[in-house]
């Protein structure tokens, strides 16, 4: 008996093409409302939730003019050939007016929640088209670009709720976002095997002991620089609970760094978070216990010298 293949109607290849689990992403924008212990101040998380709805939508934009710049690309590597455009589900003139409704759609929300919301949504646009047009084909620039669209995600949030970002913040946010795109690259190196050039040209010029390095280095560096957060920064001055945190972030990074070496996995982070349910507890408990610490003032009299 014959197997029908069903193909998704133009509907559901919109909705593919958006990419929504990479969405997940956009929870950066939650952090500053989290740390400053305003969750409870409901126009302030009104807010944020504008402002995240917005990014997810730009960054949903950025992802389409991606596609239908790489879609000659995109037929050449083993996944990405199933994409909406690459498979001819969607057209390029549609493709290129379903970007344009995303766009102006998540800047006008941006607009909403303040000037500096609308400022951060440009630079990171702007950032997008240098990846896209030239900076995505240059090892290790590429992966540090990726690494500034997290950190414009927590600065976006933090304008949201009115709080400067501290450098913390920024420093943490980073290094962790170097390690997801690091880790990315190396998926991709092995995953493409001698054709990696025909994908991305940058490939190239890394090699995989290169990739497992920067892997590792900065997986330590983002739990080291979040142990320090939660110990020196202003945040953890007032509230020293936050320090509860740590378990959740160092066995998040240890199981993540696992599937990487394992499995050779991490081409997709968000992929990771929702099918391994080690590392979505762990997301899970953090939150709370993010937002417990914060809000309660709690205290760990074990550790603390006062």
């Amino acid at each position: 008996m014959s197997t029908i293949t069903k193909s998704p109607g133009i509907s559901g290849a919109l909705l593919k093409l958006a990419r929504p689990k990479q969405w997940a992403k956009n929870l950066l924008v939650f952090t500053a409302i989290i740390f400053a212990g305003k969750i409870s101040d409901t126009p302030l998380l009104i807010n944020t939730i504008i402002a995240f709805i917005g990014m997810c939508l730009i960054s949903s934009a950025t992802y389409v003019a991606n596609d239908i710049a790489d879609a000659n690309r995109d037929r050449e590597h083993p996944t990405k050939c199933d994409r909406p455009i690459a498979s001819g589900l969607i057209s390029p003139p549609l493709a290129i007016l379903y970007t344009a409704i995303l766009l102006i759609s998540g800047m006008a929300l941006l607009f909403y929640t303040g000037p500096w919301c609308l400022a951060i949504g440009g630079i990171y646009i702007f950032i997008q088209i240098l990846y896209n047009v030239k900076l995505k084909h240059v090892a290790i620039i590429d992966v540090f670009m990726i690494a500034a669209g997290f950190v414009l995600r927590a600065a976006l949030g933090a304008q949201a709720v009115h709080v400067p970002i501290s450098g913390w913040m920024f420093i943490v946010t980073g290094v962790l976002a170097l390690t997801l795109g690091f880790a990315k690259r190396r998926n991709e190196f092995i995953l493409m095997g001698e054709n990696r050039a025909s994908s991305r040209e940058s490939l190239n010029e890394y090699s995989k002991s290169t990739l497992d390095m920067l892997v590792m280095l900065f997986a330590g560096m983002s739990c080291m620089a979040y142990l320090l957060y939660t110990m020196d920064s202003n945040t953890a001055k007032s509230n020293p609970g936050i320090i509860l945190t740590t378990p959740m972030v160092l066995y998040g990074v240890a199981r993540y760094i696992q599937r990487v070496f394992k499995d050779d996995e991490g081409g997709e982070p968000a992929d990771i978070l929702f099918r391994d349910p080690h590392i979505l507890i762990a997301v899970l408990l953090f939150v709370i216990v993010a937002i417990l610490t914060v809000t309660t003032s709690a205290h760990v009299p074990i550790i603390e010298s006062n």
